[in-house]
């Protein structure tokens, strides 16, 4: 592991090269001594928990943020004026969020020269904008033309836009802030294709990321922060999970994925149970059961139906077919209204879109499905006792804020996603059904929220987790069920002499034969 030591060599002056920066917020220490190196043609990952000063050291290099006294910056060996965006831009610099900058109501060519439209009489040369964006669009062979309206492309094409923005404009580092959360499986290969040819072209690029396999499948080399100061770097070869777990977090991997609870394999024991449901579209005759204290997987690739089950046995969405039982009884869920009253509570994959109020405080989104308990006479709410129980979800599932009144929007991934649990738990539910639950959440957070199913389970909770990546999937669940094409294609269960293996969830979700199956994760 290397400590990033300046460099000498004015042959191999690097691309950036970040020392020593340090960035106060009040009382607040985001940044502490902070230096970075990043060389051309590069893949330089940025890895760290939620709060870890990334986005912040950022911010620094993009000028949007002044830092401290006694820190300085060098693009190829050219010291940068600090809190200037304008200045940062011209000497290469390039930052593509995770919430991309483009104004879907123009076409793409005017969203790469925006700002800097080429002109013409002194008006703005619309015919020229289009003739000029085509040489890049061409460089990253993409789908669509300059003409294209921005409104009309894929999150993954939008990223894309960005991408030949920072081209247009001659970047030479650019940064790439968890651009994969939102793509499709084939929208991140052709991701991944580009930064290849952004290597090749001399580009350093600064890759932030939670999901190792894809820091193991790009980084060059890997620099981890940790409550805004710098641990290391690693080389690529250096680079494996519990090397990146314990820099990141302090901790040993080993202590992820503790499976505590002893489900039941009884047959009286069955919480939920699904017979045939469908809709004739997305999900087909699909059955399962899910014990008393069990952590049931449900594996499978983008598009295997995973998530459409889930809501269809949350009422999400209307079944065409089949029927729905907890504890042998039938039960009615055309609603999620119909849902949660019988006991069975969802918890979405979408948590800002389609779970949390991100502008309500923590004690709303914690009490919105119990609002009923706290009625008054004439219909008044009783706000302290909301609070009284929101202070209690967070006591209980470690959320981290200063009170319960804060905005669920302030918080880390990983504790907006311990809110909408919070709030699925108030309603005491028999069954739980999570899909994608540490989506976007950092590896501390993945690890605590792991804890949390296992405290579930224990409590005698049927958990039913969907989840995209399999290390975590084999490493939380009992026994995981494989979607593939809307129908259950299989069940993998762990053996006295073998645990559940990616080969043969891979097997049933791609429909290979086991011979010609390889490990992808």
């Amino acid at each position: 592991m290397s400590r990033n030591p300046p460099l000498t060599d004015k042959s191999n002056v690097p691309a950036l090269e970040m020392r020593n920066i340090s960035k106060t917020f009040g009382a607040v220490r985001a940044l502490s001594g902070v230096s970075l190196v990043a060389h051309r043609g590069e893949v330089h990952a940025l890895m760290g928990e939620n709060g870890a000063g990334k986005s912040t050291l950022m911010k620094v290099l993009s000028g949007a943020y002044t830092p401290d006294s006694g820190g300085e910056v060098l693009i190829d060996g050219v010291p940068l004026a600090f809190g200037d965006p304008r200045r940062s831009k011209e000497s290469g610099v390039a930052v593509i969020y995770q919430e991309l900058s483009l104004a879907p109501n123009l076409t793409v060519a005017q969203n790469i020269f925006l700002g800097v439209e080429p002109a013409r009489w002194g008006l703005i040369d619309r015919r020229s904008i289009g003739r000029a964006a085509q040489p890049v669009l061409d460089r990253l062979d993409v789908p669509f033309t300059g003409h294209t309206l921005v409104s009309s492309l894929s999150l993954g094409e939008r990223q894309l836009v960005e991408i030949a923005r920072a081209l247009s404009a001659e970047a030479k580092i650019i940064v790439m802030d968890e651009p994969t959360t939102s793509l499709s499986t084939r929208e991140t290969e052709k991701l991944f294709e580009v930064i290849a040819a952004l290597k090749q072209d001399g580009i350093a690029v600064i890759y932030i990321s939670h999901r190792m396999e894809e820091i193991y499948k790009l980084s060059d080399r890997c620099s981890v922060l940790r409550d805004g100061e710098y641990v290391g770097t690693l080389e690529r070869e250096e680079l494996s999970a519990p090397k990146l777990v314990s820099m990141m977090v302090g901790r040993d991997l080993s202590s992820f994925y503790k499976k505590e609870h002893k489900p039941s394999d009884n047959v009286r024991d069955v919480v939920l149970s699904v017979e045939d449901l469908g809709d004739d579209i997305k999900v087909k005759d699909c059955s399962l059961e899910v014990h008393h204290g069990e952590v049931l997987g449900i594996a499978g690739l983008v598009g295997s139906g995973r998530t459409e089950l889930a809501r269809l046995i949350f009422g999400a969405d209307p079944a065409t077919k089949g029927r729905i039982l907890l504890n042998g009884q039938e039960v009615s869920c055309r609603s999620p209204r119909e849902a949660l009253a019988s006991g069975i509570a969802y918890l979405t994959e979408d948590r800002k879109a389609l779970g949390l109020f991100l502008d309500m405080s923590i004690s709303d989104n914690t009490n919105m499905a119990v609002l009923e308990r706290d009625a008054h006479f004439a219909g008044r709410r009783n706000f302290a006792k909301a609070v009284d129980r929101a202070k209690r979800a967070m006591a209980s599932l470690g959320i981290k804020a200063p009170t319960a009144r804060l905005a669920t929007g302030a918080l880390s991934g990983g504790n907006q996603q311990k809110v909408l649990l919070a709030r699925l738990l108030e309603a005491d539910p028999k069954v739980v059904i999570l899909d994608e639950p540490t989506r976007g959440v950092d590896v501390g957070a993945k690890s605590e929220i792991y804890r949390l199913i296992d405290t579930l389970a224990q409590k005698g909770l049927a958990v039913v987790m969907i989840s995209s990546e399999l290390p975590e999937i084999i490493g939380v669940a009992d026994r995981v069920l494989v979607m593939r094409e809307g129908r259950i294609a299989g069940e993998v269960t762990a053996q006295p002499d073998r645990p559940i293996n990616q080969e043969e969830i891979m097997t049933l979700s791609t429909g290979a034969r086991p011979e010609s199956v390889v490990s992808v994760i």
